[in-house]
């Protein structure tokens, strides 16, 4: 049976900033209402080994009747899955990156198949 790999809460979630870091400026600043969390696991209705899950509305579906009082869209990546599945601290940082971009993607219309199709699924 593999090690998890041991990574507190704070060093995760600057994994997660630095994945953040990596998207281009130009992305960025296109996304409109949507903020990034850590959550230790996935809720318990979602598949245990989820990495991230995105909810909300992609700017791609948004007309006039979105901004009226709508909550902001939810990126959460989800820790205790992701050192599961990674053998090293640089693996964690690699696949937080790669989660990181996938559920922002999702935030821009992008679905699964595309992000398969293009190596970020």
């Amino acid at each position: 049976m593999a090690r998890v790999i041991e990574m507190s809460r704070e060093e995760f979630e600057a994994c997660v900033a630095d994945g953040l870091d990596l998207v281009p400026t130009e992305l960025t600043e296109l996304m409109d209402n949507v903020v990034v969390l850590v959550e230790d696991d996935p809720p318990s209705s979602e598949d245990p080994e989820l990495l991230g899950l995105y909810e909300g509305t992609p700017l791609t579906e948004r007309d006039s009747w979105w901004a009226a009082g709508s909550l902001p869209d939810r990126i959460t990546i989800f820790r205790n899955p992701t050192l599961a599945i990674c053998d090293t601290r640089d693996d964690v940082a690699e696949e937080v990156a790669v989660t990181v971009v996938h559920e922002i993607a999702h935030h821009f219309g992008i679905d699964d198949e595309r992000l398969h199709e293009l190596g970020w699924g």
